[in-house]
């Protein structure tokens, strides 16, 4: 007799669980709530549903997320496969009739003789589910997160996720920002960004007027009474109380001095490390509903980002996800008991990142079902950076974040040729890594 494994959620995490779990020789007991019962922002009965943009993102390996999709390709995703089958005209993006790309998935599992469906709500997770993987998403509902938080022991879910635009340090203009903390306590961690006078009426101006981004209906509930949320009011909003407001706010330049011109400037915009490495930063205070690209046009006329390359952009929504790096451990295990958790619950952001933390997860899942030893995907492929940042964040609260470079083990080497030449060079490393795995999977 087979081994079995639950997982619980058929969204696009846990349809590439089950897909990877059966393939490993495990019975899969899929559990999926719709048709019976749909989330705020479910609508199909299909499973992996777009909810949001048909959009998977750039399909290019000197593209972060483009190296992720490599990797799973070669791993045999059926989120992929779905994807390359429906995909639509995007230029070097990938993206996918939403309606086919989900019936492709859902017929493929419903076909699998390995996997058993079973239309029900979850409202928790009992020894008699065995290995389990958790993949309920971000509007995981109220039942389940309470079971999670206080019967399971994961206190401290989030159910709002307010998070600050990241940047490439290499994209910062050095030449115009300067470390330094304020009134020089401890060491010179930030990058300073500082503003004249009529750089900040200009930035002020432009932040006041810019388009925000629209909201889900939910979303709209919960953010209807922002004093809720006054510790992660997004700027724009802040910025609109007053012309001088940021001034008090993240844009204060008390205590920070150029020493370059021994003094201090009218604002200093505040970038503060995410990971031990330096090599990415995010803007302090600057949660934000704006869209992608007025967060591209407004932030870079701070002074030092003009050309800043953003890793991940600011966002302000509803979103339940764990405080991993607590709770989680390799291959997104939870750290003392048999259960595994996947999607934007373990703190990845974006379609792909979701499917990939759902691969990793069913596939650990089933080979200790098997009585396999874990295979631990390294730093040097994305699969495992993800991996590695949700199990222990960066610096600072964690906060959710997207496939980038970033949190990819940087080369022991300089590469000629610019940032494109170095991100191939990066995805060329972790496809021969990939390659390597799946010798030791066989």
């Amino acid at each position: 007799m087979k081994p079995t494994i639950t997982i619980i959620g058929a969204g696009l995490a846990g349809a590439e669980a089950a897909w990877q779990a059966q393939k490993c020789g495990v019975h899969v007991r899929l559990v999926e709530m719709k048709p019976k019962k749909y989330t705020p922002a479910h609508h199909a009965e299909g499973f992996a549903e777009l909810v949001c943009s048909n959009s998977l993102r750039s399909d290019s390996t000197a593209n972060a997320v483009g190296l992720l999709k490599a990797e799973m390709r070669r791993l045999g995703s059926l989120v992929m496969e779905a994807a390359d089958a429906t995909r639509v005209p995007a230029g070097s993006a990938l993206a996918v009739d939403r309606e086919k790309f989900s019936a492709y998935i859902t017929e493929k599992l419903r076909a699998c003789e390995n996997i058993e469906i079973i239309e029900a709500e979850a409202e928790s997770v009992s020894e008699s589910d065995g290995i389990t993987v958790v993949a309920t998403g971000p509007l995981t509902s109220d039942t389940m997160a309470n079971f999670l938080q206080n019967d399971l022991g994961l206190g401290g879910l989030h159910f709002f996720d307010a998070a600050a635009p990241i940047v490439d340090a290499q994209s910062i203009n050095m030449d115009t920002a300067f470390f330094a903390s304020r009134y020089d306590k401890g060491d010179a961690d930030y990058i300073n960004c500082p503003m004249n006078a009529e750089q900040y009426e200009a930035f002020w101006q432009a932040l006041i007027s810019a388009e925000e981004a629209p909201l889900h209906d939910f979303d709209r509930e919960e953010q209807k009474n922002l004093k809720v949320f006054e510790g992660c009011m997004p700027v724009e909003v802040m910025a609109r109380r007053g012309r001088d407001t940021l001034l008090f706010g993240p844009l204060k330049p008390v205590g920070l001095v150029d020493p370059r011109v021994g003094k201090a400037s009218h604002a200093v915009v505040q970038l503060r490390k995410e990971n031990v490495e330096g090599t990415m930063y995010n803007l302090v205070g600057f949660q934000t509903h704006l869209t992608f690209p007025e967060q591209r046009r407004v932030f870079r006329m701070i002074p030092g980002l003009e050309n800043a390359e953003f890793l991940r952009y600011g966002v302000m929504h509803r979103n339940t996800y764990l405080n991993s790096p607590e709770h989680l451990g390799e291959n997104y295990r939870l750290k003392n008991k048999p259960i595994w958790f996947a999607g934007q619950m373990t703190g990845v952001e974006g379609y792909v990142e979701s499917a990939g933390s759902g691969l990793l997860a069913g596939l650990d899942a089933a080979r200790a079902a098997l009585g396999k030893e874990s295979v631990v995907f390294p730093r040097t492929t994305m699969l495992g950076a993800m991996s590695y940042y949700v199990a222990n964040g960066g610096v600072g609260a964690f906060t959710p974040m997207n496939a980038n470079f970033g949190i990819v083990e940087p080369l022991p080497y300089r590469v000629k040729g610019g940032k494109a030449a170095k991100n191939e060079e990066l995805s060329r490393r972790a496809l021969s890594e990939i390659d390597l795995i799946l010798e030791k999977l066989e």
